[in-house]
């Protein structure tokens, strides 16, 4: 058991180590960091965090992150609203978009299927994909999900729905090798696999 000069100082370890991928040595260091910088500093940091968790808005067409009812990629007429890319989540947006080699538009699933740890389709966004599926609005599906036996069951769940529907559906190439992750691909990398996307196999 840590003993710590101060209780101010242990309730800050306590609720930095309880982040992701932070450790209580690590959480020691970011709380003494902040002890050195101003206070105004360590006020905005605050503010922005707090803000970060009030206001923070989903997009209601794709599902992402964002400041307003539609994402700036959902409302940007330039992109292409019949070519939409199925993903795990925001951070797999971030790593598309940063390649600058995709022009669609994307679908946040905000997950995928895993019966291992509870998660079924109906915790996914995949009621509202199917519906915009059946409206007829997209000519094109990419999976660009995780090279996993959860994400290739997810997107064999997806195909299920709608390979009825006359609607290419397309996946990104196997330059992401088995098991991995997008958002850890190399930009030239996903750049090219999602050029070089093939039709998906699901039969």
């Amino acid at each position: 058991m840590n003993s710590y000069p101060s209780k101010l100082l242990e309730s800050a370890v306590n609720e930095l180590s309880r982040l992701p991928g932070i450790g209580r040595k690590s959480a020691l260091r970011l709380a003494l960091h902040l002890l050195k910088e101003r206070i105004e500093d360590v006020e905005f940091l605050g503010q922005s965090i707090i803000k970060l968790r009030k206001e923070i808005q989903y997009c209601t067409v794709c599902h992402t992150i964002s400041d307003n009812d539609i994402c700036q990629i959902c409302s940007d007429p330039r992109r292409d609203k019949t070519t939409v890319c199925i993903v795990q989540d925001i951070r797999d947006v971030l790593a598309i978009e940063n390649t600058r080699q995709y022009r669609g538009v994307y679908h946040i699933l905000g997950g995928i299927i895993s019966p291992i740890e509870g998660i079924s389709p109906s915790d996914l966004t995949l009621e509202n994909l199917i519906e915009k599926a059946e409206s007829g609005i997209f000519n094109e599906i990419i999976m660009a999900l995780p090279s996993t036996i959860e994400g290739d069951t997810t997107a064999y769940y997806i195909y299920k729905k709608i390979k009825s529907l006359q609607i290419k559906i397309s996946n990104i190439a196997r330059g992401i090798s088995l098991g991995d992750e997008l958002e850890y691909a190399d930009e030239l990398t996903l750049g090219r696999s999602i050029l070089n996307r093939t039709l998906y196999q699901g039969d």
